[in-house]
C-alpha cells in the first residue's frame, strides 16, 4: 500500500479541514441571510411570491393561459386582441355557441357577466376521454366569485364548452 510521507497527510487534513469549515461558514451565512432577507423582525410569517407556470402541450394550461390573456384584453378595452384570443383558443362550434349566448344575455359568453372580474383562478378538474375538465373561478368587488366549468380537448387542446 503506499503511504504519503507524514508532513504531507498533515498538510492535506489541514487543507480537508480548512475547506470544510469555509463551506460550513459560507452556507451557514447563506442560509441566515436567505431566511432573513425581507422577513419582517417581529416573527410574521412572510407570504409566497407568486407565481405561473404552463405548458403549450398542456390543454389545461391553455384554459388558464386563455383566461389570463382574455381577462387582460377586456380590461384593457382591447376588443381585437380578445377577438383573436377567441380565434386561437376557441373551438368553432364555441364561439358559434357564445355568440348565440352572448345576444340572448346582453353579456360576454366566456365570462359570462357584462363587467370584468378582479382576479381569476383556473383549477385543475380531471381528464377522460380525450377531454380535460377546469372551474374557472373569477372574483368580482368583495369576496363575490362565479365559477365557471370549462373543457378542452387534449388533442386539439381547443376550449369546446363554457358553462355556469
Amino acid at each position: 500500500m503506499f503511504k504519503l510521507p507524514a508532513k504531507r497527510t498533515a498538510s492535506l487534513a489541514l487543507a480537508a479541514t480548512a475547506a470544510t469549515a469555509a463551506l460550513t461558514l459560507a452556507f451557514v451565512t447563506s442560509a441566515s441571510a436567505t431566511a432573513g432577507a425581507g422577513a419582517p423582525q417581529d416573527g410574521r410569517a412572510v407570504a409566497a411570491t407568486p407565481s405561473e407556470s404552463g405548458g403549450p402541450e398542456s390543454a389545461f394550461s391553455r384554459i388558464s393561459t386563455f383566461y389570463g390573456a382574455y381577462i387582460d384584453a377586456v380590461y384593457d378595452g382591447d376588443g381585437a386582441r380578445a377577438t383573436q384570443l377567441r380565434a386561437a383558443y376557441l373551438s368553432a362550434p364555441l364561439q358559434r355557441e357564445l355568440k348565440k349566448w352572448e345576444e340572448t344575455h346582453h353579456a360576454d359568453g366566456v365570462l359570462r357577466a357584462q363587467n370584468v372580474p378582479l382576479e381569476w383562478k383556473v383549477s385543475y378538474v380531471d381528464s377522460g376521454m380525450g377531454k380535460t375538465n377546469a372551474t374557472v373561478t373569477l372574483t368580482w368587488s368583495g369576496s363575490d366569485t362565479t365559477r365557471i366549468h370549462v373543457q378542452a380537448d387534449l388533442q386539439t387542446r381547443k376550449i369546446l364548452s363554457i358553462r355556469d
